[in-house]
């Protein structure tokens, strides 16, 4: 038996392989290996005798902290993982040389897309992504010089440099709107936003026909309109969006997808180079375990998912939203003050996500809060206006609760 030391390794799945001890007639063996739900093993026993290999009489499967454990106890019994096993499993050496694979090949990857070329125009650089700049116009956003790109970030602003089709999901208030806006504010794009209110019909999205002093006259909607500008368009909350809309946008969701409007005689509109494509939801996928938070949301298919780039996006951490109320406020706002008001912003998401408060806390919010408060340097005077007033009398009473707890009454 070819067999070393039995070790820990912080990396479970280091540990991977055959232990194995000697016996009276031949050698127990414990055999680990990768079960099929995340960051869970399975572990199979059998002892062989001098007729061969046994079988195995004990399958289970059991978590890494349960791994460790028994890691520890095969150490004590004597058990020694067997290395030539571990090279001759079936998968083993395919297993092990998949992340240095991909890691070579991703950076191939990543050095080809970034090759400058003869034509790729004036660009701005986003995080770690240069982006392409527009044309400008009265449509761009206003830039936030106070905004914060975090590092997980990148990923998104690079799907919108390759002009893939980015839907942002995550709770009111939690930036998805304006990290696209912000993108779009630096890079000189134009944005047009289309809000699933209930209110937003297939003609305001696509198109209509309208008298106009006697003249009949086709008036295109937000999504045709962005397409031949070459805009960015933004659906905000399209898991409110009516069928007629979805069906209109399934169309347009490829990278060069084409528009047909029926209404104009089967008119196609082809996308502009610079069209960019958008949508926000609260309640899709990943967070459709929130949707008793937002009456009305609609259940998408996957089939529907599919055909987007699906970013989960959530609120910032308290450390980062300190920094932007810093950067927002400065000089005035100081770290002290800056984490406390970032820590009673996360609890009340916290609040939020167990549904004890009906209403969403966001960083617009708690940047008004912050700026009336440093004018009249009350927090709860500052409160009223910013949060109380704005929630149900139960929400601002549990939110008064919070603010208390982190902020001790004046002298």
């Amino acid at each position: 038996m070819n067999a070393t030391a039995l070790t820990e390794d912080e990396n479970d799945d280091a540990n991977l392989g055959l232990y194995q001890r000697a016996t009276q007639t031949g050698a127990e063996w414990w055999r680990v290996s990768v079960a099929d739900r995340p960051e869970t093993y399975r572990l199979e026993h059998g002892v062989d005798d001098a007729s061969g290999t046994g079988a195995v009489d004990i399958d289970l499967v059991v978590d890494a902290e349960n791994l460790r454990a028994k890691l520890k106890k095969w150490r004590r019994e004597g058990f020694a993982i067997d290395s030539g096993d571990t090279a001759s499993a079936p998968g083993a050496l395919e297993r092990k040389a998949f992340m240095p694979e991909l890691r070579r090949v991703a950076a191939l990857a990543a050095a080809a897309r970034h090759r400058p070329d003869d034509d790729t125009g004036e660009t701005v650089r986003i995080g770690r992504v240069e982006v392409r700049c527009g044309a400008g116009g009265a449509l761009v956003p206003r830039v936030n010089p106070a905004y914060l790109f975090a590092a997980r970030f990148n990923d998104i602003v690079e799907d919108i440099g390759e002009n893939r089709r980015v839907m942002l999901i995550g709770h009111t208030g939690a930036g998805k709107t304006s990290l696209i806006e912000q993108v779009a504010a630096r890079s000189r794009h134009g944005v047009l936003r289309s809000n699933m209110n209930g209110q937003t019909t297939v003609g305001d999205f696509v198109g209509f026909w309208t008298v106009k002093g006697g003249e009949t006259l086709w008036v295109d909607g937000v999504l045709p309109t962005a397409m031949r500008e070459g805009l960015w368009l933004i659906v905000d909350e399209i898991d409110f969006a009516e069928p007629s809309i979805l069906a209109a946008l399934t169309a347009v969701l490829e990278p060069h997808g084409r528009l047909v409007l029926k209404e104009k005689g089967n008119e196609i509109v082809a996308p502009h180079p610079s069209f960019r494509l958008f949508a926000t939801a609260n309640a899709v996928g990943a967070m459709s375990q929130f949707r008793q938070l937002y009456q009305g949301a609609n259940l998408m298919n996957e089939a529907f998912l599919d055909r987007w780039r699906v970013y989960l996006l959530d609120y910032l951490t308290p450390a980062e939203e300190a920094d932007v109320l810093m950067r927002t406020l400065a000089p005035n706002m100081t770290r002290t003050l800056a984490a406390t008001l970032a820590a009673i912003a996360a609890d009340c998401r916290a609040a939020f996500a167990r549904e004890d408060l009906s209403s969403a806390f966001s960083t617009r919010r708690l940047l008004d809060w912050a700026e009336l408060m440093l004018r009249t340097g009350d927090p709860e005077r500052a409160a009223g206006p910013a949060i109380y007033a704005k929630v149900s009398p139960e929400d601002a009473a549990l939110i008064r609760g919070i603010v208390r707890h982190h902020i001790a009454p004046a002298a």
